[in-house]
């Protein structure tokens, strides 16, 4: 059963915009099932054991953010339903989060450029990736096109009356952002943290982190570190994303965790 629960974000004016966060996607790279797996997740008939690339919907008023774009983004916002979006955030530059960037086309249709929100190392691997996005001369008629906007951990910024705090975590050697709007965060990829940058994540109603597996990985927290980790945050809530098929039966997990922790799955609404 959908667990569902409503959180505001307060504009300046005053104003709440009652927030929906759907999980378009809570899978690791390879998603669940990987390809050719012979594990035993692989052959679950539990729908919340099929995880797509992991991404996530950010909704308030008429207003959509997905954070992250992966390989899988046509087929999610297909079963989502998604008919506008107001832009995409980016975590980083990994192909598990940026490989569906072609597949915007549709909603440069209805509005033109799709902001995009991203630092200017991932900027620069877009501009290489695809080239023919960002192409000034010679364009494809029906080529996607972005309106890009450099963000930095040193930084917040508002979209559309609410703020976005980046946070700087660490990807193994590689920085990378997390997003908090308000009093919800989002942390995927993480290893390790700042205490400086840990401090943003004070008084939080609900935590989204990875969560890969249950044994150590040398870039992303295993179950046991994204525990000790939400202990420490004291988050509300918490729910487990970026999941390999290595951590387990998502029913069979979810029983083992804190009472205040869940493991996300994809189309699960917040």
């Amino acid at each position: 059963m959908t667990r569902q629960f409503l959180l505001y974000f307060c504009s300046e004016n005053g104003e709440k915009n009652k927030v929906q966060i759907t999980f378009l996607g809570t899978g690791t790279s390879t998603g669940v099932p990987m390809i050719t797996s012979k594990h035993i997740v692989a052959f679950s008939n539990n729908p919340k054991d099929k995880r797509l690339r992991s991404s996530v919907l950010v909704s308030w008023s008429d207003v959509h953010y997905v954070i992250d774009c992966g390989p899988d983004f046509r087929q999610q916002m297909m079963r989502e339903e998604v008919a506008s979006i107001n832009g995409i955030l980016f975590t980083h530059e990994h192909a598990d989060h940026i490989a569906g960037l072609d597949e915007i086309r549709p909603y440069c249709f209805q509005i033109g450029p799709v902001p995009i929100y991203l630092t200017e190392r991932v900027l620069k691997v877009l501009q290489k990736r695809y080239d023919y996005i960002f192409a000034t001369e010679n364009r494809y008629p029906s080529a996607p096109s972005v309106a890009p906007t450099i963000v930095s951990h040193k930084e917040s910024f508002e979209l559309d009356g609410v703020v976005v705090t980046p946070i700087e975590v660490m990807h193994g050697n590689l920085p990378i952002l997390g997003y908090r709007f308000n009093d919800i965060a989002y942390i995927t990829d993480i290893k390790t943290i700042s205490e400086e940058e840990k401090s943003k994540l004070k008084n939080l109603d609900v935590l989204i982190v990875t969560g890969l597996r249950k044994e150590p990985h040398n870039t992303h927290f295993n179950l046991e570190e994204a525990l000790n980790f939400i202990k420490e945050i004291q988050p509300k809530k918490a729910y487990l994303t970026h999941i390999s098929e290595l951590l387990g039966l998502h029913d069979e997990v979810e029983k083992e965790l804190p009472e205040n922790v869940f493991l996300a799955y994809d189309g699960l609404r917040i």
